[in-house]
C-alpha cells in the first residue's frame, strides 16, 4: 500500500432501526493509537449480534453514530502504533473485537488493539480467516473451556449448521469426542454429516429424544447449545446424571436450571493467547469454514436481509477488499 487515504467506504447507521438503515459512509480512516494496528479489510463476518446492534440492542452506555457494525474479520496490516512489535505492516491477520471502540469491521480499514489481531492460520485464506474469527471463539472456548469436551464422550451440538455450531462441530472431533448434531433441513443435515458428525437429527422436524437414546444411550455427557427452544429441552432431557451444558450468551430462551446438570453460560473472550489457540485448532483439523452467502460492502443492507431469513448454514461474509 503508497500511501494511507484520508477516507474510507464504510456500512454504518445513524439510528437505530431495520436493514435499511444501514447504508455507505464515506468516513475518515481511523488512526492507530500505539497500541493498536489499522488493517485494510479484505473480509468482515455478519452475524446475529450485528443484527441486534442495528435493532437497537448495545452492550453499555451509548452509541455514537454513524456506528460502523461488525465484530471481526481479515485483512492486511496497512500500520501499526509505536508499541506495537508481534505485528508488522503487510502481515495478512484476522482479529475480533466486540465494541471496537474505533468503528467496526464494516469498513475498508479498521483499528484494533494489537492483543486482539494475530497472523491467520495456515491453509486459510483471508476471506475464510474473515469468517471465523467471533464465531471460532465461541466455538472453541465453548467445547474446550466450559464444556472440558474429553477423548470419547458423546457430545449434542444442537444448532450445528450455523457459523459457531459448523465449527463446534468440528472442534469436537478435534477432541475426539462422539457428536450428535443438530441441524435443519436436508441441507443442514448433510452439511453436518460432512463435517463428520456421528449421527445427525433434524431440530425442528426430526424426534431428537429416539436420535438421542440411539446415539448414547446411557445419556449424553455434553450438550452445546447454540440455539434455545423446546428442541433444547429435549437435547437436555438427553444428557445423564452430572452431565453439563454450556451456551454463548444471547442464546434465548436460555436453557434453566435442572437437578443434577450443571449450566454453563459464557462469552467469548480474545486476546493474544485465545487467537493463538483458534489458530492451531484450526491448522490441526485443517478446519473447514463453510459460507453460507457473500456480499459486497456496498449491500450490507441486503447481508442483513439474508440474515433475517434464516437457515444460515455457515457464515455470511461481506467482501471489502474488491469493489
Amino acid at each position: 500500500m503508497k500511501s494511507l487515504p484520508k477516507t474510507m467506504r464504510a456500512a454504518a447507521i445513524d439510528r437505530f432501526g431495520g436493514p435499511r438503515v444501514l447504508k455507505i459512509h464515506l468516513l475518515p480512516v481511523p488512526v492507530p493509537a500505539s497500541g493498536e494496528v489499522l488493517i485494510a479489510l479484505d473480509t468482515a463476518g455478519v452475524g446475529g449480534w450485528d443484527a441486534d446492534i442495528r435493532g437497537g440492542w448495545w452492550p453499555e452506555g451509548r452509541p455514537r453514530f454513524p456506528l460502523v457494525l461488525g465484530t471481526d474479520g481479515a485483512g492486511v496490516v496497512a500500520s501499526v502504533g509505536s508499541r506495537v512489535r508481534r505485528l508488522k505492516k503487510g502481515d495478512r491477520v484476522y482479529a475480533y473485537n466486540f465494541s471496537n471502540p474505533k468503528g467496526g469491521f464494516y469498513a475498508e480499514f479498521v483499528a484494533v488493539a494489537a492483543e486482539k489481531v494475530a497472523p491467520i492460520p495456515r491453509g486459510l485464506d483471508l476471506r475464510r480467516a474473515g469468517a471465523i474469527p467471533t464465531t471460532g471463539l465461541t466455538a472453541l472456548q465453548g467445547i474446550d473451556d466450559a464444556l472440558h469436551v474429553k477423548k470419547g464422550e458423546a457430545v449434542i451440538v444442537h444448532g450445528a449448521g450455523g457459523g459457531v455450531g459448523s465449527l463446534a462441530l468440528q472442534f469436537a472431533k478435534l477432541r475426539q469426542a462422539r457428536v450428535l448434531a443438530t441441524a435443519t433441513g436436508r441441507d443442514g443435515l448433510a452439511l453436518v454429516r460432512r463435517l463428520g458428525a456421528d449421527a445427525a437429527v433434524d431440530g425442528r422436524r426430526g424426534d431428537i429424544a429416539a436420535a438421542a437414546r440411539r446415539f448414547a444411550p446411557g445419556g449424553a455427557d455434553a450438550v452445546l447449545a447454540l440455539a434455545g427452544g423446546k428442541a433444547l429441552t429435549r437435547c437436555l432431557d438427553a444428557l445423564k446424571r452430572g452431565g453439563r451444558v454450556a451456551y454463548p450468551n444471547g442464546v434465548e430462551p436460555a436453557p434453566r436450571k435442572r437437578q443434577g446438570i450443571r449450566i454453563i453460560p459464557y462469552d467469548a473472550e480474545t486476546g493474544v493467547a485465545q487467537l493463538d489457540r483458534l489458530s492451531r485448532a484450526a491448522e490441526a483439523a485443517p478446519l473447514k469454514v463453510v459460507i453460507a452467502a457473500v456480499y459486497r460492502l456496498a449491500d450490507a443492507a441486503k447481508a442483513h436481509r439474508r440474515l433475517a431469513k434464516g437457515h444460515v448454514l455457515g457464515k455470511i461474509v461481506l467482501r471489502i477488499g474488491a469493489r
